[in-house]
């Protein structure tokens, strides 16, 4: 079991590093990229937390799903609304493309498992993926913005991403 925590780890990282890696080294995003990301990566959070709340009768997985739920809509709520104000159309890109892609294989794993299988993996999952985005936003995202409102915006999430790190740390620890 602690291999599979290792793998989705592993792959989370790979999902969210390599084509950040590669992008840093060729052209930085621009803004309306940088909120593409911002946007995708907080609905693959909540799509995450939605079918954990269909799938799971923990107690505390379910209490933490649907924290991330309204947690994550509220981040794309306000920066929905950036965009509007700002006249900024979301633009998607690589790391956009390599979010979605990995959510649907993270999905497809969810999927397959049951009971407190699922928990652990989810748990485990949500460990991963805020570890890995809090990186991108403090090494990507807010270095590349552009714009003093969307950077401000950015730099204002990140207290709460690494809060829900900390709890899915703990959260998964529970299923050791």
């Amino acid at each position: 079991m602690r291999k599979s925590m290792n793998w989705l780890a592993v792959t989370v990282a790979l999902i969210l590093f390599v084509p950040a890696a590669k992008a840093q080294s060729q052209n930085p995003l621009s803004d309306p990229e940088i909120a593409s990301v911002a946007v995708t990566a907080n609905q693959i959070d909540v799509d995450y937390g939605q079918l954990a709340l269909k799938k799971s009768h923990n107690a505390d997985i379910r209490k933490f799903a649907e924290t991330m739920i309204s947690d994550h809509k509220n981040i794309i709520q306000q920066a929905t609304a950036l965009a509007q104000r700002l006249h900024v159309t979301p633009k998607t890109n690589a790391m956009t493309q390599s979010l979605l892609n990995g959510e649907t294989a993270t999905m497809k794993t969810l999927k397959a498992k049951s009971g407190t299988a699922f928990d652990k993996a989810y748990a485990q999952n949500e460990a991963a993926y805020h570890e890995a985005v809090v990186g991108a936003v403090k090494t990507k995202l807010i270095p590349e913005t552009q714009n003093a409102d969307l950077k401000g915006l950015l730099q204002s999430v990140v207290p709460l991403l690494e809060h829900h790190t900390m709890m899915a740390k703990e959260l998964a620890s529970k299923f050791k």
